[in-house]
């Protein structure tokens, strides 16, 4: 079976925010650091090369297979950043503003773009779902 390619590793945080180009998303990305950080409460951690994660939790794939993953997490990519571990709520989404959502990620643009108490209470909510489960 396949081993996972993104995993933990102490890579520096700061580091990595600090060397995101573009000022506005480096900013932005900070204040996602630190929602997650309140949320999680767990300190951020490398993952993989790209992509700041908090807190772990056990994920059972659809075929029984089983992983250590983050609880939540974000990166920033070339066309958005995109945060990890964000549940699917239709009510909370509607009211959050431009985004896009994939299988498990949300994509925005910018914070600017979204409504950022939503943004708040959307990854509360999918915390609270995974420490419950």
């Amino acid at each position: 079976m396949a081993e996972l390619k993104t995993k933990i590793n102490d890579a520096s945080v700061a580091d990595f925010l600090s060397a995101i180009p573009d000022t506005q998303v480096r900013e932005d990305c900070r204040m996602i650091a630190g929602m997650m950080q309140t949320a999680t409460k767990a300190k951020p951690k490398m993952w993989g090369p790209s992509i700041v994660g908090f807190g772990e939790h056990r994920v059972v794939y659809a075929g029984g297979r089983e992983a250590d993953w983050m609880m939540m997490g974000f990166s920033p990519r070339k066309q958005n950043i995109v945060l990890y571990g964000v549940q699917h709520n239709d009510e909370l989404l509607a009211k959050l503003g431009k985004h896009s959502c994939g299988k498990g990620c949300l994509y925005i643009k910018r914070l600017e773009d979204v409504h950022l108490p939503t943004l708040k209470k959307l990854v509360g909510v999918s915390v609270k779902r995974k420490t419950k489960a």
